[in-house]
């Protein structure tokens, strides 16, 4: 057994329960948990998020250059294009706009209280050869 196994990611924001439905619908998720001040959500495939009261809570200011990323989520999609709409049709807004045409590997968003987070295509593997 391991000494130390991975827990929840706690976003801090103002408004907790708003932030956990968008992240509900995005991830398809359900409620594990709710207090005053914390709610938890665990997606289908176990990962767990959890959204913690902060009064004080001011949005990351990414992607302007004078500030680093500090730490953001990523999710696979298969879909850029439809997790994007996604997420704006939830509230959500993208935050990198790429002026080339055409499919991206990845695209930055952010959810409704400023966090950020990467979208990003999973990996199509080919057929097995031989």
């Amino acid at each position: 057994m391991p000494l130390v196994t991975a827990g929840v990611v706690v976003l801090d924001c103002a408004e907790p329960e708003k932030l956990a439905v968008f992240y509900k619908q995005l991830l398809q998720a359900e409620e594990t948990e709710a207090s005053a001040n914390l709610v938890e959500i665990r997606a289908a495939d176990g990962f767990r998020l959890a959204f913690r009261r902060d009064a004080n809570a001011t949005p990351p200011s990414w992607p302007r250059p004078e500030n680093s990323l500090q730490v953001h989520l990523d999710f696979l999609v298969d879909d850029l294009d439809a997790a994007e709409r996604r997420v704006v049709d939830l509230g959500g807004r993208p935050v990198e706009a790429k002026d080339a045409s055409g499919p991206f590997e990845e695209r930055g968003c952010s959810d409704p209280a400023g966090h950020t987070f990467t979208l990003r295509r999973t990996r199509q593997t080919g057929p097995k050869m031989g």
